[in-house]
């Protein structure tokens, strides 16, 4: 039995849900998302209510059900209100800014990265060490966000790099003086 899976999908009012041919559609104020359903699961739509159903009790079918409830809840708040993730540069001279659609970096290395932001992303710098990555898509707005901490990930030492706005890093601390161990 899955807790999950078992909880019915409200539609807000701009929201339209269309099901046909194993394809889920969701077409809201911030986009139109589509993903294809497992064979094992089928979706009903009545009175603004979604539910995910399995088809049979294998453990294939238990397994997802969960699984496809939550990626169709993300789709319809993705086209309502949207996924944001923001991340800042710690560092000294590390900056983005802002090249037609693409981000260009200074992390500290010889050349400025270019960073290509998908189409359906926005990016906005707010300040020039603060970049925030805006989408109706979750899984293509972590993935974007993750791909651009990979840049220059923090490191424990300094604590420098890229990270989640509300990301701890916890420091390390680095080697003692030389000569305080030996007599």
């Amino acid at each position: 039995m899955s807790r999950i899976g078992n909880m019915p999908i409200a539609i807000p009012e701009k929201v339209s849900v269309t099901v046909s041919h194993g394809e889920i559609t969701v077409k809201g104020p911030l986009g139109l998302l589509k993903r294809s359903l497992h064979k094992l699961l089928s979706v009903t739509i009545e009175k603004n209510v979604i539910t995910v159903t399995r088809v049979d009790e294998t453990r294939e079918a238990r397994s997802v059900h969960g699984l496809y409830r939550m990626l169709i809840a993300n789709m319809v708040e993705g086209v309502t209100t949207g996924f944001v993730k923001a991340l800042d540069l710690v560092g000294v001279g590390y900056r983005a800014e802002m090249k037609g659609t693409n981000i260009q970096i200074a992390l500290g290395f010889s050349h400025p990265v270019v960073f290509e932001v998908p189409a359906s992303i926005k990016a906005e710098i707010e300040k020039q060490t603060r970049v925030t990555f805006k989408g109706a898509d979750k899984e293509l707005v972590g993935e974007t966000a993750a791909r651009f901490r990979r840049q220059r990930p923090p490191e424990p030492y300094k604590q420098k790099g890229v990270r989640y706005v509300n990301e701890v890093i916890r420091k390390k601390v680095g080697k003692s003086a030389a000569g305080a161990g030996a007599k």
